[in-house]
């Protein structure tokens, strides 16, 4: 995050080894360990519609193909559609009475009625001859497709293929599952204590009857296909008539030719999610239920919780073998004081070795097989690798650490006094939760002009952990370790 818009500049390293700015990387309090995209469990919690902003119940999403059954999409610019009202002079029916004193407006009436139109492109109902309706929010006819009724049979063909895999999966399951008991009795083995508790439920003792697929007949290749027309060749193309790609790709069921046939499109569910670690089955993020809300009910963003580098200047000429300056800006996004230390980073025995540590940890906290059927699926874990990124410059590491001072927002509007600190001779300067130091750096000297010179050591910094454990009341402060990769620039071919 050493800049607004390139925040890949200054990278961290995750548990798994891959590379990400902080920005994009999370933090476990259980496992205090750095994690990505990779190493969470991505849940969905709900569904919504962005636009009504309706919250819809996962079953009635799933029956409804995950679409708004209120709102559309343009099929020409893809932006979303609103309901015009126009007054419309139609024909008096019989049974209605006009009023007295009226005798003009006797056999014709104004109603309101409504139609769809795109305030971005301009796009109405009325150009491919959908009709008015009389509410804003009534029934839009939909364009028959058709495939439609083949694909409808596909799809309950592998449903019901789905379903039985999945019995005989757990049919296969509970034979192989070991007893809990050596001697089982009598009733158990009998199965008569089942059926009195499937009885109690309001249960039938009998077994579900598996599932059969539908035969579907299978689809034939032909070799007659229909020859082009002759008005391709004679008449000339008019592209405004013609959709594009993207309008095409929008109706991946029709896929119309011809700008006349496109056809509004519900538009699709957003969903929130929650993130979950893959190694201690804990939420990492949380969002509100509520879909008109931005919050968490739980946010462990590691930009929170991780000391945050930035770059403060680098040297205007790098030259391979010649030593300069650089000054890095340390913050502390915590409320607890924080102790940083900068260390080298691990040699490739030692990062071997911790890589089959965390393997241990990742097979020593799967579940056992007795309570993989009756709890929900267990997530897979993401095998940890070697970080790929090498190393094109040397640092000098401080030998001493420095304290960076808790995060408070207040600190900005009061004045700015600061208590003397001693600080090592590599701190420039202080300011609130921040400290800035300068580190001597020299590019390696077969580095070519254009080539990329990039930094790395392990950062040391002590966090406090505010998670209760039930053997110690008060907070528990730990030494962590990260990883960060910086680019300084490139060689300079003067």
């Amino acid at each position: 995050m050493a800049h607004f818009l390139s925040n890949t500049t200054v990278q961290y390293v995750c548990a798994c080894g891959i590379l990400n700015p902080l920005t994009k990387l999370f933090f476990c309090r259980h496992c205090l360990a750095l994690r990505c995209d990779f190493c969470l469990c991505h849940e969905v919690d709900s569904h919504f519609c962005y636009n009504c902003v309706e919250n819809i119940p996962s079953s009635e999403a799933k029956l409804k193909k995950y679409k708004c059954s209120s709102c559309f999409d343009c099929p020409s610019c893809q932006h979303t559609l609103s309901a015009r009202a126009t007054t419309v002079t139609v024909p008096r029916k019989a049974d209605e009475e006009p009023a007295a004193g009226d005798s003009k407006a006797a056999a014709a009436i104004t109603r309101k009625m409504y139609y769809l139109a795109c305030l971005a492109c301009r796009w109405t109902s009325r150009d491919v001859g959908i009709p008015d309706q009389t509410v804003a929010t009534g029934s839009w006819p939909e364009c028959e497709y058709s495939h439609a009724t083949r694909f409808a049979l596909l799809m309950e063909h592998f449903q019901a293929v789905v379903l039985r895999d999945k019995q005989e999966r757990q049919d296969y399951l509970r034979r192989k599952t070991p007893k809990q008991h050596k001697y089982p009795n009598l009733t158990d083995r009998t199965g008569l204590t089942v059926s009195m508790i499937r009885r109690q439920m309001g249960w039938s003792d009998k077994t579900p009857p598996k599932a059969k697929p539908i035969e579907v007949n299978p689809s034939e290749a032909t070799d007659e296909v229909d020859q082009l027309p002759d008005s391709i060749f004679t008449e000339p193309v008019n592209l405004r008539e013609l959709t594009t790609i993207k309008q095409r790709l929008s109706q991946p069921a029709g896929q119309p030719v011809t700008v006349k046939h496109l056809f509004p499109q519900h538009k699709s569910l957003s969903i929130k999610r929650s993130l979950r670690c893959r190694q201690c089955e804990h939420n990492v993020i949380k969002p509100e239920y509520n879909p008109s809300s931005i919050k968490y009910r739980i946010q462990l963003f590691a930009a929170h919780h991780v000391p945050d580098i930035r770059i403060v200047k680098l040297p205007d000429n790098l030259q391979g073998g010649v030593q300069v300056k650089l000054q890095l800006k340390f913050s502390n996004p915590t409320i607890h004081e924080m102790t940083v230390a900068i260390k080298e980073l691990p040699s490739s025995d030692e990062e071997t070795a911790l890589i089959e540590e965390m393997k241990k940890a990742v097979v020593s906290s799967t579940p056992s097989s007795l309570n993989v059927s009756l709890s929900r699926q267990v997530s897979l874990t993401e095998e940890p690798r070697f970080v790929d990124q090498r190393v094109t410059a040397k640092i000098e590491l401080p030998e001493e650490s420095f304290v960076l001072p808790h995060r408070d927002d207040s600190a900005e509007f009061d004045e700015d006094l600061q208590l003397p600190r001693e600080d090592p001779k590599f701190v420039i300067w202080r300011r609130a939760n921040k400290a800035c130091i300068e580190l001597s750096m020299e590019p390696q000297d077969n580095l070519a002009p254009g080539s990329e010179t990039i930094i790395g050591f392990t950062v040391q910094y002590s966090y406090v952990n505010t998670v209760q454990v039930p053997e110690k009341k008060d907070p528990q402060t730990h030494t962590l370790n990260s990883r960060v990769y910086i680019k300084c620039g490139t060689i300079s071919g003067k």
